[in-house]
């Protein structure tokens, strides 16, 4: 059974940073494609990054050059470095591996202004 435990979130001020990780059991991610995801009250989840199997990266365009997602196989990690945070950036984000069809718990990010 494929397990996404994220960690890192928390309370910041806006122009802060902070280092979501998810680490994954059960499943390489080696063999994935990984996603961060997230989700504000009262809106639909959305997809912030994501990472290929063989390394290849996508952001969503209100986070690109502030949000980089990156891996470790070895480590079966998943990260998301999030530079410049804004209160619009305010979500509980979540961990996804597509293959498996799982998410993990999620970790809430809370920017203030």
């Amino acid at each position: 059974q494929v397990q996404l435990v994220e960690s890192g979130g928390g309370l910041v001020q806006a122009g802060g940073s902070l280092t979501l990780s998810c680490v994954v059991s059960g499943r390489g991610i080696n063999t994935s494609t990984m996603g961060w995801w997230r989700q504000a009250p009262g809106k639909q989840r959305e997809l912030v990054a994501g990472i290929t199997e063989n390394g290849l990266t996508t952001h969503k365009a209100a986070v690109k050059g502030r949000f980089t997602i990156s891996k470790n196989n070895a480590r079966n990690t998943v990260f998301l470095q999030m530079n410049g945070l804004k209160p619009e950036d305010t979500a509980v984000y979540y961990c996804h591996m597509v293959e498996a069809l799982s998410w993990g718990q999620g970790t809430q990010v809370t920017v203030s202004s």
